[in-house]
């Protein structure tokens, strides 16, 4: 993917880089105890840097998350397992899950995993894992609790994942367009009440 990765940001694109995969690994090998899954990530890591490695950081973003569904979430490697692995990929952003109920605690590996001065984290704050729409002080004080925690200048407030998602082709997608939308409004609104919280 170097070629690609290179015409991309030739063309005055940023590189996103949707890596489900990375954090559902542990999920879809249930033969794997947690340090194989972590071996498996740091080899995946190195095969990603490697295409990344004519590209500057700065004009790359990396996301992974949990999948497309409202399931139970039982099973899903803890962030915990993985942050120290992703400030490691040669990316600028890091967008992963942070608003589900499952992984919405997980904010707190950053008073642990030390975030490289050159990183920005793009949480989760909004989530395609329910239909119920954030109220716009939930949305605030997920990113003023991480910003005090990693620095205001290096949270940019985002989505868990994308909202176009539907298991068949064709089938209607499990979140609504109707309640997309007002949930980009309570993101939008959440940013800047947490904007006045941290600058004002």
């Amino acid at each position: 993917m170097r070629e690609e990765y290179e015409v991309i940001v030739a063309a005055g694109f940023q590189v996103q880089i949707d890596d489900p995969r990375f954090a559902m690994h542990y999920m879809l090998s249930p033969d794997e105890d947690v340090e194989q899954a972590r071996a498996w990530a740091r080899r995946r890591v190195e095969a990603l840097n490697h295409a990344l490695r004519s590209i500057p950081p700065e004009r790359v973003r990396h996301h992974t998350c949990y999948g497309i569904n409202m399931g139970p979430r039982t099973s899903d490697m803890e962030l915990k397992h993985l942050a120290d692995i992703i400030v490691t990929i040669k990316a600028g952003f890091y967008s992963f899950e942070m608003a589900n109920p499952r992984h919405e605690h997980e904010w707190r590996v950053w008073e642990h995993v030390e975030l490289p001065a050159d990183k920005v984290l793009i949480p989760g704050c909004i989530t395609h894992a329910s239909v119920i729409v954030e109220h716009p002080e939930l949305v605030a004080e997920r990113i003023v609790r991480l910003a005090k925690v990693v620095g205001r200048e290096r949270v940019i407030a985002g989505s868990d994942c994308g909202f176009a998602s539907t298991l068949v082709a064709g089938q209607r997608p499990e979140v609504e367009a109707e309640i997309v939308w007002a949930k980009f409004d309570s993101l939008a609104e959440g940013a800047r009440i947490a904007t006045r919280t941290l600058w004002g």
